[in-house]
């Protein structure tokens, strides 16, 4: 995607910062998915979710701003973890909104790493999608897949919207 017309969003950015900057932490390292950030997950889950009992959309809105997303037709939003996350987007901005789940199975994940931990990997943080079934696209990647021609065919039908939008 061409960087002038795409805003990589991610929810968490905001979250991140404002627990870097309160807490004196390194912004990058609890973006990155290190056990520095793992040390400081549970904190930051349980803070942000205060929030969202009070403004479900806070962190999507913020997220929008810091990113400069408004200047750029095409947001590509990498961390949608929650349903109010999605009901946010399509609330202000419609019929706009694609939603793409990409999926491995158990096994695949921990082939790459991944260790389920309770407390952590069994919150909506976590795992709140998972009852979503009306996902525009779903990538299933277990590493038997053909990614670069689905992610081409993704990659022309935005153009073609763009270039109906007259954006191109």
């Amino acid at each position: 995607m061409d960087p002038k017309l795409t805003a990589l969003i991610k929810i968490s950015g905001p979250i991140k910062s404002h627990w870097a900057s309160v807490n004196g932490l390194n912004f990058n390292d609890l973006l990155s998915s290190s056990e520095y950030k793992e040390k400081h997950r549970e904190e930051m889950i349980s803070w942000s979710d205060s929030i969202r009992d009070k403004d479900y959309g806070f962190f999507c809105k913020a997220a929008v701003e810091m990113y400069n997303a408004k200047e750029k037709p095409i947001w590509i939003v990498s961390d949608i973890r929650r349903r109010t996350d999605i009901k946010w987007f399509r609330e202000n901005y419609g019929i706009a909104i694609k939603t793409i789940r990409v999926v491995a199975d158990d096994n695949v994940r921990k082939e790459r790493g991944w260790v389920f931990v309770n407390g952590i990997d069994d919150v909506p943080s976590e795992c709140d999608l998972d009852s979503v079934k009306d996902w525009d696209i779903i990538i299933h990647n277990n590493g038997t897949e053909n990614l670069e021609t689905f992610l081409v065919g993704l990659i022309n039908e935005t153009k073609n919207c763009l270039e109906l939008s007259n954006i191109l």
